[in-house]
């Protein structure tokens, strides 16, 4: 999976459509393999942002789960402390 998609569901407060729609643009990115389409393919593309979105608007909506939400500031920590533990910064010294 792209890592620069991350998971939208069971979050406090909600993924917004901004987050919805960006995680949709990564995808379709990902799987065109083009980063910005040319001047013919730019209606498909956005049409499958646009359509992928929709439906994973729906998923989230639909999702049930019976665990509490996640805070997303927790979350955030907890991906910075993987993130150091992975790429320890070079001693300056």
């Amino acid at each position: 999976m792209c890592r620069n998609i991350r998971p939208l569901h069971n979050f406090a407060p909600e993924a917004t459509s901004q987050e919805v729609h960006d995680a949709a643009l990564q995808y379709v990115r990902k799987v065109s393999g083009m980063t910005k389409p040319s001047q013919a393919n730019t209606e498909v593309f956005d049409r499958a942002v646009a359509e992928i979105a929709h439906a994973t608007e729906h998923l989230l909506a639909d999702l049930v789960t019976s665990a509490p939400p996640k805070d997303r500031d927790v979350e955030r920590e907890k991906a910075r402390a993987r993130s150091a533990r992975r790429f320890p910064a070079a001693d300056a010294s």
